[in-house]
C-alpha cells in the first residue's frame, strides 16, 4: 500500500495540483486583503462611514457594540457584513478566474485544427508528416 501511495504522488499531476492549490490560497488571501482593506472603506464612507464587517443583525434582544463583542458574549448574530464581503471576494476570484481561463483558451485557440488522415481517417495535428495511427505519409494537401 505504501507503494502504491509514492507512485500515487509521484504523479506529475498531482504535484502540479497541489502546488495550484497552495497557489490559489495565497491569492484567496491576497484578494480578501483587497476587498477587506482596499475596497470596502472607500465604499463604507461614500455611504456614511459604514464598516461593512461590523453590520450585524443581534437576534438576542441585548445590545452589543460590535460583532466581535456579541460573539465574545457568545450572542446568536446574522453578521451580513461579513456576508457581503465574502460575496465581494467572490466575484472578484471568479472574474480574476474568467480572465485567466479566457487567456488561456485564447492561446489554445492559435492552433490549427486537426485534420483527417485521407487514409485512415483519424484525426492528426495539422503540421504532422506522418500518421501516428496508420504511419502513412502525408503530402502537403493531404
Amino acid at each position: 500500500m505504501w507503494r502504491d501511495f509514492k507512485i500515487f504522488i509521484a504523479r506529475g499531476n498531482i504535484i502540479d495540483l497541489a502546488i495550484a492549490f497552495v497557489i490559489g490560497l495565497a491569492f484567496a488571501k491576497v484578494v480578501t486583503s483587497l476587498v477587506n482593506d482596499i475596497l470596502m472603506p472607500p465604499i463604507g464612507l461614500l455611504l456614511g462611514k459604514v464598516d461593512f464587517s461590523n453590520l450585524f443583525i443581534n437576534l438576542s434582544g441585548v445590545s452589543y457594540s460590535s460583532l466581535a463583542a456579541a460573539r465574545d458574549a457568545g450572542a446568536p448574530v446574522i453578521a451580513y457584513g461579513v456576508f457581503l464581503n465574502t460575496i465581494i471576494e467572490f466575484l472578484i476570484i471568479g472574474f480574476a478566474l474568467f480572465l485567466i481561463i479566457r487567456t488561456v483558451n485564447r492561446f489554445r485557440s492559435i492552433e490549427a485544427p486537426p485534420k483527417d488522415c485521407p487514409h485512415c481517417f483519424s484525426k492528426i495535428p495539422a503540421q504532422a508528416t506522418r500518421c501516428p495511427a496508420c504511419t502513412s505519409e502525408l503530402t502537403a494537401e493531404g
